[in-house]
């Protein structure tokens, strides 16, 4: 066992405060890695504060993790000591069921393992715990190659919010021409943005707030409709062939279909806490419309996307945060006052402590 500095949360009101985690040695399957930057997901929050369920404390969120391979169990033959490397949400599934054979680890059918907050399927019901630690040791099946032309902070958030954007539009098969909308402009909505534009789509993104128009079409942004003007609403109508709604509030999607056009689609990517308006099925039925979810993606489908982004110059707007500044963070997370994704810098954990 090897110590690794971390920070943690130990109830649900507690914040989070530095600790230690013990990793496991490596075993002969195993890639030992030197956390370097953590991304900070929205639902590192809900998990921390026991939004989405009781938590299991003490708990290590973070699963945006990028770093260097410090060592590899004897069997690794994908990874070397010095490689660049990234873990995202999951770090193992079942490995047999029809969806893990698919490259679909992330619907496997006996529950992924998580990154952070579940049982470690393979270390007698262990708790896993995540990236804000300075190690990890991770099965090579479940370890991402990060491309050379990726800036490492930058790309921390692409194992979530990158793969969770992606997957949608990669599955509808999105090309150059189609039309897709972008519902929300925070962590997730802005890659999307972005990942859109590099497929060669031509993007609109939906905000309820006037002040975000600008920055969306800094971001590449071809239309920006603000949502609250119902004319505006009436004028984008049977307009696009998808839509990501990122939004992770209770809200209205049923004008959000009506710009949907015959056949089109409408991926949930955020999930309230809270119930959602009722959707009326006569907008699915009358231009056979698709209301569906996407989690995240595959390992072999998070790797694609990260050399997609790579090859097409796609990385997350960041803002770098050191240990001691995390609780205050995840306060400007809930309030919204970030552009658009905080990124722990890992080397301050040791420094801190």
């Amino acid at each position: 066992m090897t110590t690794a500095y971390a920070y943690a949360a130990t109830s649900p009101s507690s914040g989070l405060g530095r600790t230690t985690v013990e990793r496991r040695e490596p075993e002969h399957d195993d890639v030992e890695i030197a956390v370097e930057f953590c991304g900070l997901c929205h639902s590192d929050v809900h998990a921390a504060r026991s939004e989405w369920g009781a938590a299991r404390y003490p708990l290590v969120p973070g699963h945006e993790i990028v770093g260097r391979v410090t060592r590899v169990g004897e069997s690794v033959t994908s990874f070397a000591v010095g490689d660049r490397v990234g873990v995202g949400c999951m770090v193992d599934s079942c490995r047999e069921c029809e969806s893990c054979a698919d490259g679909l680890e992330q619907y496997c059918e006996r529950g992924m393992t998580a990154t952070y907050g579940t049982p470690d399927r393979r270390r007698d019901g262990e708790i896993t715990q995540g990236g804000y630690s300075t190690s990890i040791v991770v099965n090579e099946g479940y370890v991402l190659r990060i491309p050379a032309g990726l800036d490492p902070a930058a790309a921390a958030p692409l194992l979530c919010a990158g793969i969770t954007t992606f997957s949608p539009l990669n599955h509808f098969g999105v090309e150059k021409g189609d039309a897709v909308g972008v519902v929300g402009l925070g962590g997730l909505g802005h890659v999307a943005v972005k990942i859109a534009r590099a497929m060669g789509a031509e993007v609109t993104v939906f905000t309820t707030s006037p002040g975000k128009v600008d920055a969306a079409r800094e971001l590449g942004a071809d239309h920006v409709v603000v949502s609250r003007d119902a004319d505006a609403m009436a004028d984008a109508a049977n307009t696009l062939d998808v839509i990501l709604d990122t939004v992770a509030a209770p809200h209205d999607l049923n004008e959000l279909l009506r710009t949907l056009r015959l056949d089109g689609a409408l991926f949930q990517l955020g999930l309230p806490a809270d119930p959602m308006p009722a959707v009326d099925p006569a907008l699915l039925v009358r231009k056979r419309r698709t209301y569906a979810g996407s989690l995240i993606g595959g390992i072999a489908e998070t790797q694609q996307m990260l050399d997609f982004c790579a090859e097409h110059g796609v990385a997350s707007d960041i803002e770098l945060v050191t240990a001691d500044q995390l609780n205050t963070a995840y306060d400007r997370m809930v309030a919204g006052d970030v552009l658009y994704r905080f990124v722990l810098d890992a080397g301050s954990l040791k420094e801190d402590s």
